[in-house]
């Protein structure tokens, strides 16, 4: 059996290399470009402390200390230092940890979400593969929790480089009482989007002036991809890599979700002027032209909580981190409602996940793994996610005791997603997904702004700027 290996100072990685990754993950920045960090971004490197870093402010490391405390019960040889590092969004952390990384200073362990899974996995990251197998036996319990999905989404060119340990799916948030204003019941879960459609017209027509039926953000969580995904399409070329058989012959071996499953996902084409992708942009078109939903806003969705709880927004996609905004900004457990999101072709759905990422330059690889299993333990995932603010990705912890204050009342909707479509797919976010994503960004909100000639132009625009995004190499 293959043993994991320390890292003392192996695996270091040369200035050339992180470059290389900084390249493919700032969309053409250059290095005086990155992000500035204030001195409480850098965590010191004196001393033996596992340095573990997330994307938060010191409240939200704070939240973590009741986690900190009890692996410091569990591993007191292992002494440990949670850092909180500020940033807009995902990009805008990752460049930081870049920034460390080359001013000496990198994190032993970093959270990662989706958008900077591959990006982790090609540059920085230490895949887990050795340690998984090592310690099989113990990790049995929480393969068993876990959708497929969600570890695939993890996996790239067959290796493992992460233990997601929360995760969302584009689901489709509704307003109950503009619902009931409009005469209308929660749609049917096979609901399609002219049923979507139908939905939105009758929610204008009882609601006054300034009432949004539809609000979406331009980004690669809940903008058009979700839309792309259920029409069986992708703005980039999607395949499996092969490999990954064993660990999915040894934990999910007679699941029937394991049917299918791969190596990890690549997207290493471009295919914006594909015919579908074309109708799915008409689609957002006409809901735009015909007043349903705005142009898309560029961004997060946390600005949209207040507007939708206020009453003026009808509906919007969003995943399980909504259900405590929410609840905070007065809405009751039957104000609101989820629904799967509407079918056109298909209903795969899009998500997005996280966990810790044990990066190659961590000086103690064994220590660092025991903070990414202990982490993964379903007493952990309790202690970090008490409240519904994003979906464990333990099934045995998405229930009816998380969601019983604040609803929704349909909660079992955010696990169903993956139950109900197991071939729904996470953020298409290859290494190079702050260039894929800047490149999209650009484009969409022309592209759903005029008639179907100025869609085909910015289509066609989009296709040129994210082949030159995918040809940029280290």
């Amino acid at each position: 059996m293959e043993k994991p290996h320390n890292a003392g100072r192996a695996g270091q990685l040369t200035r050339r290399a992180l470059l290389g990754a900084a390249g493919l993950g700032l969309a053409g920045a250059t290095i005086g470009a990155w992000p500035r960090l204030s001195g409480t971004d850098i965590p010191g490197r004196g001393g033996s402390e596992l340095s573990i870093a997330i994307l938060g402010t010191s409240a939200d490391a704070a939240a973590r200390q009741g986690l900190v405390e009890a692996f410091r019960r569990a591993h007191p040889d292992i002494p440990v230092r949670l850092q909180a590092i500020q940033g807009a969004d995902w990009r805008d952390f990752f460049a930081k940890i870049l920034t460390m990384v080359a001013a000496g200073n990198p994190p032993d362990v970093v959270y990662v979400a989706t958008e900077g899974a591959q990006l982790f996995a090609e540059k920085l990251a230490e895949p887990l593969d050795a340690f998984v197998r090592r310690d099989a036996a113990e990790m049995a319990d929480y393969f068993d929790d876990v959708h497929p999905s969600l570890i695939e989404a993890f996996m790239y060119r067959g290796s493992l480089y992460q233990l997601p340990l929360d995760w969302n799916a584009a689901n489709m948030y509704l307003n109950t009482r503009n619902l009931e204003e409009a005469g209308l019941e929660r749609p049917a879960d096979d609901w399609n989007r002219d049923d979507f459609a139908d939905v939105l017209r009758a929610m204008k027509r009882t609601q006054p002036a300034g009432f949004t039926p539809y609000y979406w953000t331009n980004r690669l969580f809940g903008g058009v991809v979700p839309w792309l995904y259920a029409n069986g399409t992708s703005f980039l070329t999607e395949e499996k890599a092969p490999g990954g058989d064993w660990l999915w012959d040894r934990f999910y071996p007679g699941d029937p979700a394991r049917s299918g499953r791969g190596g990890g996902y690549l997207w290493e084409g471009a295919n914006a002027t594909d015919e579908l992708v074309l109708d799915t942009f008409d689609y957002l078109r006409e809901l735009v032209g015909e007043g349903l939903g705005v142009r898309p806003e560029e961004g997060g969705g946390s600005a949209l909580v207040g507007l939708f709880a206020s009453g003026r927004i009808g509906a919007a996609p969003a995943g399980g981190y909504w259900v405590q905004g929410l609840h905070e900004a007065g809405m009751g457990s039957g104000d609101f409602d989820v629904q799967f999101f509407p079918r056109a072709r298909t209903q795969r759905h899009q998500f997005g996940a996280a966990g810790y990422a044990v990066m190659r330059t961590a000086r103690d690889k064994d220590a660092a793994w025991e903070w990414v299993k202990f982490c993964a333990r379903r007493e952990s995932m309790e202690l970090v996610f008490p409240t519904p603010n994003t979906t464990p990705t333990r099934r045995s912890l998405v229930n009816e005791g998380l969601y019983r204050e604040t609803g929704p009342r349909h909660w079992q909707v955010f696990y169903d997603t993956l139950d109900r479509f197991p071939d729904s797919g996470p953020i298409p976010a290859p290494p190079q997904q702050a260039a894929v994503e800047t490149a999209l960004m650009k484009n969409v909100s022309s592209a759903v702004g005029g008639g179907p000639a100025q869609l085909r132009q910015s289509m066609g625009l989009l296709q040129r700027d994210l082949e030159l995004a995918l040809g940029r190499k280290s």
